[in-house]
């Protein structure tokens, strides 16, 4: 249907659309071109499940068409992509047709637009304030399913809306859907219900881990996995693909109008009742009830109903902010008028009910080009790829650097120059290339080269056996030494305020500073004839650098930058001796039997301990008149706490996580690295992740919150 030649012309049809998305006359004298456009978008999606834009690119070439042929209704043709629902149809499973067509939503990416659709649905219904259920808008694959006399009879996929995939013995491979289920318990005979089949967060990575292994593709995110999985042939694969699903919405059923009954779910079976007292069938939140009740797995526990479009915007936006801490992905938020009488009286167009809206959040997904490739050194001497792109704007940020870590990612991920990649904001924080669309490739695009020897110092790179880094091994390279200072000064490490990576820098290309016993040695003279030093900026550099002369040991060991040594490890191998020149004594072994400390990090703390020039700058630190002994290390050994151990996640209320772990160990306690059995209490904040599920499956592990941990130390 598609082939490479068409697949280049209509991604490049793609893009000019979306930047000349507000040129009225080129997209109505383009617009055939446009809809050709969206069609072959959908068939990536939908048939290969191989997206080649992100959902929001999408998403913005739709509104486009549906703008302009709303502006210009003699535009429209019958087989315009707005006309219907974007097709997922294929020639492996035979075609049913669902009982209600499964339309699409509405989409809104601001507060502006939900303002907009309240205002209609108001004028609608003619009611001054509506009830609204809102639910997470779940990214996986649409089903359809339909029982019959509380038996599972059918599943479908979405398709074209009118008609789907017949799925149903794939379905039954997902254990959250139940193959019976007691409706009758509600007097109905026949029902169709609709949901999202997905795969959580940590299934997908496992998912990917192994088709790496098996030297197949990564797949781009989860719904693609959900959805690549529902096709598969062998029901047996299915299963092995440990999928969910949430069942959030009710399109059809039929009652049994001679007996009414209600469902018992404390004793797990139907009880008859008066028919008045079954009233969970009139509004989209009781329909949401029943499912629960009736052992699916809907979304009760994350909907809330509320009143008005303020109450409506504030949810949303709060969701927003916490959908990381979710264990599946969710790509927004869905709106739906709650009473179904009101559904009913608003209808729906060919396209997308009236009743219901989905409000987007940020993009975090899109495409662009890979320009060239930047190697840097960083202070341990690892040489890391970092991809120049194309500036992107993707969750509320402009992109235009992605680390690609080492050479074997970028062969994983079959990387070259001048390539169209797919990349996410994972988490809204790190971007990273989901993949290179290969297909778009027109013969011009260029390997990537790994150097040889280093790109600041030019000496040749080594790279252990054991690790996917080449490293420049010339301790005297200009790259690491800056870093390395960078990373002495950081707030983390000695904390030298007003002394920031860019002050590192200018005073090493000014010669001011060549290596970390420097800082103690500056010119201040000289750098007060500096542009941006006055006096008080000095003083404040000065005091700062005095100041760090009392920084605790701990905090030396970890701003000395020892490969593996974070700051858990560094307060570890501070207690175990009484001055740092201690460590130069202990051997590979007796580093091993410290808590948390294995033989990758006994190796590297050896080694850096056995370096003459190490050694050097250490007497040069300790002749400055930095902190070598562990004062804390008595008072800590005395505390309440003595031989406890300590984690804390989510968000404290009270204190931060720094000072709270600070308050454990005065008082004799130990900071874990994470979760384990050696691990004595975790103590819980808001917002509390993965380290909270994990706990509660150690049962030696004791969960506390903020206000119990105050208590043990007081």
């Amino acid at each position: 249907m598609y082939n490479s030649s068409n697949t280049k012309h209509l991604q490049q049809q793609s893009k000019y659309f979306l930047e000349h998305i507000n040129d009225e006359k080129k997209i109505i004298h383009n617009i055939d071109d446009l809809r050709k456009v969206l069609r072959f978008h959908e068939y990536r999606y939908y048939i290969l499940n191989d997206p080649l834009l992100s959902d929001y690119e999408y998403d913005q070439l739709y509104k486009l068409l549906e703008k302009t042929e709303k502006e210009n209704p003699k535009l429209i043709t019958k087989d315009s992509p707005t006309q219907r629902v974007g097709s997922s149809l294929n020639e492996g499973f035979q075609t049913v047709q669902h009982l209600v067509p499964m339309l699409s939503l509405e989409n809104s990416y601001n507060a502006g637009d939900l303002i907009d659709w309240d205002r209609k649905a108001r004028e609608l219904t003619k009611l001054e304030n509506i009830e609204y259920c809102i639910e997470p808008k779940f990214d996986g694959a649409s089903i359809s399913l339909i029982y019959e006399n509380d038996l599972l009879v059918r599943a479908a996929t979405r398709g074209d809306g009118v008609e789907g995939e017949d799925i149903t013995n794939n379905i039954k491979q997902i254990r959250s859907i139940p193959l019976s289920a007691p409706f009758s318990g509600y007097g109905i005979q026949q029902i169709e219900i609709r949901g999202e089949v997905i795969m959580s967060k940590k299934s997908f990575e496992k998912y990917n881990d192994w088709l790496v292994e098996q030297g197949q593709s990564a797949l781009a995110n989860p719904r693609n996995a959900a959805s690549g999985s529902l096709r598969m042939k062998d029901p047996k694969e299915v299963s092995r693909r440990n999928l969910e699903a949430f069942l959030y919405h009710v399109s059809y059923y039929t009652k049994d109008d001679r007996i009414k009954m209600a469902y018992d779910s404390k004793n797990k079976k139907p009880i008859i009742s008066h028919p008045s007292s079954v009233n969970l069938l009139a509004t989209h939140s009781g329909m949401l009830q029943m499912l629960w009740e009736c052992g699916f797995r809907s979304p009760q526990k994350e909907k809330q109903v509320v009143r008005g479009i303020d109450e409506v915007i504030k949810h949303v936006h709060d969701f927003e902010d916490m959908r990381d801490t979710l264990p599946y992905e969710i790509d927004g938020m869905v709106v739906k008028v709650n009473d179904l009488a009101l559904q009913d009286e608003m209808g729906m167009t060919t396209h997308h009910p009236r009743w219901a809206i989905a409000f987007k959040f940020k993009a975090r997904q899109a495409t662009t080009k890979l320009r060239s490739i930047e190697f840097q050194v960083g202070r341990t001497g690892a040489v890391t790829p970092v991809a120049k792109l194309d500036p992107v704007y993707i969750g509320g940020v402009t992109v235009s650097s992605i680390s690609v870590h080492n050479e074997e990612y970028i062969k994983e991920k079959d990387l070259k120059i001048g390539d169209s990649v797919l990349i996410e904001r994972a988490g809204d924080v790190i971007p990273q290339i989901v993949k290179s669309l290969s297909e778009l490739r027109d013969g011009t695009e260029a390997e990537i080269q790994f150097p040889t020897h280093c790109p600041v110092c030019g000496s040749k790179l080594f790279k252990e056996e054991t690790e996917a880094v080449w490293r420049c091994i010339n301790i005297e390279c200009e790259a690491q030494v800056v870093e390395r200072i960078i990373h002495f000064v950081s707030k983390d490490a000695m904390d030298i305020k007003s002394f920031g990576e860019a002050n590192v820098r200018k005073f090493y290309e000014l010669k001011l500073i060549k290596d970390v016993p420097g800082i103690y040695h500056l010119d201040f003279d000289t750098i007060s004839q500096l542009e941006g030093f006055g006096k008080k900026s000095i003083d404040n550099l000065h005091a700062a650098i005095e100041a760090s002369k009392q920084q605790p040991l701990n905090r030396l060991i970890y701003a000395l930058g020892i490969r593996f040594v974070g700051e858990t490890t560094a307060k570890t191998l501070a207690n175990a001796v009484e001055s740092l020149f201690d460590l130069e004594n202990k051997s590979e072994e007796e580093l091993q039997e410290l808590e948390d400390v294995g033989i990758k990090v006994a190796k590297s703390v050896y080694q850096f301990f056995h370096n003459k020039e190490n050694i050097a700058m250490l007497h040069q630190l300790q002749e400055a008149g930095l902190q070598f002994n562990n004062e804390k290390r008595e008072t800590i050994a005395a505390g309440g706490l003595a031989g406890q151990t300590f984690l804390f996640t989510g968000t404290l209320a009270k204190l931060k996580r720094s000072e709270a772990e600070t308050l454990a160990e005065q008082h004799g306690g130990k900071i874990a690295s994470g979760v384990s059995a050696k691990l004595n209490y975790l103590v819980v904040g808001e917002d509390a992740g993965s380290k909270l599920e994990k706990a509660k499956k150690i049962n030696t592990i004791k969960i506390i919150t903020e206000d119990e941990f105050l208590k043990l130390v007081q």
